[in-house]
């Protein structure tokens, strides 16, 4: 007898929400075009700062001189500010990702979305006043709630969703070695590459996959940038 496998639901959630991108076609909806001339990577973090991961990705990205865009959840940056502020100092760019990161109380209208959102930038301007809080991240990805981008466009914000992907949240048990294959993949032949990854608590396989990503962009004679 054939034995029948399971998937829980929230891991086929977040399986079918990785591909989701690259379904829709929808790789980079953004308020401001990238240049197509130049081959320019963006490399992403979302859901820091943490104490165990963000520091570590903020050394390594010193030592291979290159810049990152953190997109940050508010709640979590009470006790690491000193986090924030290193993120600011190293050149990184900062956007807001969400206060709470509870998809049913973000998206449950576009007032409670909005509020959300200020919410993440008030908390980013306790630490950095001069923040201008105009980047924004959708929590999974703005094509999972298409019906909120010009809710997002005409407050005055830029989204950017992503178009490769270490697929680390989706696999949090993967290898550093997966990691890194996840990116080359998803990433081959493009020029302009915005790349998903993540400084929450526990992604060891990130931390340890992003020195070898970085230098096979380099390798490959890309441009390191922040979103802007």
């Amino acid at each position: 007898m054939k034995k029948r496998i399971f998937i829980p639901l929230s891991i086929l959630l977040c399986i079918i929400l990785s591909f989701m991108p690259y379904l829709t076609g929808c790789h980079c909806p953004a308020a401001k075009a990238l240049p197509e001339e130049k081959k320019i990577i963006y490399l992403t973090f979302d859901d820091g700062p943490t104490d165990s991961t963000t520091p570590k990705v903020l050394d390594i990205l010193f030592e291979k001189k290159v810049r990152a865009t953190f997109f940050v959840i508010g709640r979590q940056i009470k006790t690491r500010e000193k986090i924030l502020q290193r993120i600011a100092d190293g050149g990184h760019m900062i956007g807001i990702h969400s206060y709470s990161h509870e998809y049913d109380k973000i998206y449950a209208s576009p007032e409670a979305l909005l509020e959300d959102i200020g919410l993440c930038r008030d908390a980013i301007r306790k630490v950095l006043p001069a923040f201008d809080g105009h980047l924004y991240r959708f929590p999974g990805g703005s094509f999972l709630c298409k019906q909120y981008r010009e809710t997002v466009l005409g407050a005055g914000f830029r989204y950017y969703d992503w178009n490769a992907s270490a697929d680390d949240a989706v696999y949090p048990c993967a290898s550093p070695n997966e990691l890194y294959g996840n990116v080359v993949r998803s990433s081959a032949d493009k020029n302009q590459v915005i790349l998903l990854m993540h400084d929450g608590v526990g992604y060891k396989s990130t931390i340890a996959c992003l020195p070898n990503v970085i230098d096979y962009f380099l390798n490959k004679n890309y441009i390191f940038d922040v979103l802007q």
